[in-house]
């Protein structure tokens, strides 16, 4: 029985402007001007290269191309004339770019199902100033652009059954230094991996809290170059339980050998390790992982000298000494 949905094939970039929250929060009046001006850059590009803004909500937007390397060359475009016209890094917005090549359901002008909500969840992931590619796009542009591209790896989008092999060009500001992979290795096509299938849309409707969770969320340490990735957080969780494992451990034998109280020193050491791996979950656009860091090293200085206090504060040096440091190392604005 025929559907009276509309679908086609199509290649959706999602946009977010990353810290956008923090600049609203600095000067509202900036904060708008500089979103207006990047959405007139996005609109120049999106209509150069024959494309078309499908939906928009806060500082987001999705949008959809007829040529997946038209898609991809305005997306780097846009983020080229974004960084030349950035002129007071506080106010910057650095947008994230997600483009994927798949199957979508047509209401109206909107866009919705899993091929836009793959490439918003590929917008999420990417680095601020960043452009990340879907294995579908990938296949189509390889070799036809003049920039490179980086084999980021399988990626498990939140909602998605399937992981997700994703790319990123290479030239985009250095972004993902610590994510390069090669590409695997494919030596025939009888033993080749085969490429994900394009994600088929569902025959339901994209929730307004679905657009709004992707599009519209502030996502933490926007203003850093550190990706906080799913694979990141699953990695801190379960290294937590193996520490907690090991302190209730370390403790049992405290009790047992009837030596006096020490498992509190190895403890501390398992929470402090745990707590600067774990720094990028804590982080937001106030924030910094580094800064994160930090206050975990001043809270274990501090314990430290209460664990072993003999009337003197003495971590009021060590505390110092790391705040000189910081205070050399603080952004400074452009003159």
């Amino acid at each position: 029985m025929p559907s009276d949905i509309q679908r086609k094939l199509t290649t959706i970039l999602a946009a977010d402007a990353a810290g956008y929250s923090r600049v609203m929060e600095l000067n509202e009046e900036e904060g708008l001007r500089a979103l207006k001006a990047a959405r007139a850059v996005f609109k120049k590009f999106i209509t150069r290269h024959y494309g078309r803004v499908a939906n928009t909500a806060g500082d987001g937007l999705i949008a959809e191309f007829p040529s997946v390397v038209e898609a991809v060359q305005c997306a780097i475009e846009v983020q080229r004339e974004l960084g030349d016209q950035q002129q007071d890094p506080e106010m910057a917005l650095n947008f994230r770019i997600g483009i994927h090549l798949g199957d979508v359901m047509v209401d109206g002008e909107d866009l919705l199902g899993e091929g836009v909500n793959l490439a918003a969840r590929l917008q999420s992931m990417a680095e601020p100033g960043g452009i990340l590619l879907s294995q579908q796009v990938y296949d189509q542009v390889r070799g036809k652009l003049t920039v490179g591209f980086d084999y980021v790896g399988e990626r498990h989008p939140k909602n998605f059954s399937e992981g997700v092999q994703v790319y990123c060009v290479s030239n985009m500001a250095n972004a993902y230094p610590k994510m390069h992979i090669p590409e695997p290795e494919r030596s025939s096509p009888e033993t080749a991996p085969q490429s994900p299938a394009p994600f088929a849309a569902k025959a339901s409707t994209w929730p307004d809290d679905e657009f709004d969770e992707i599009l519209n969320k502030e996502r933490p340490n926007a203003s850093t170059s550190e990706p906080v990735s799913e694979d990141l957080e699953a990695t801190i969780h379960e290294r937590g339980k193996h520490f907690a494992v090991i302190f209730g451990a370390l403790c049992l034998i405290d009790m047992i050998s009837g030596y006096g109280i020490w498992a509190h020193w190895p403890g501390l050491a398992l929470l402090t390790v745990w707590c600067l791996k774990a720094a990028p979950l804590w982080a937001n656009d106030r924030f910094s992982p580094a800064m994160v860091r930090g206050a975990v090293l001043v809270t274990a200085l501090v314990l430290i000298n209460m664990f072993s206090w003999d009337g003197y504060f003495w971590a009021i040096w060590p505390i110092a000494a790391l705040g000189f440091v910081a205070f050399l190392r603080r952004p400074r604005n452009r003159a």
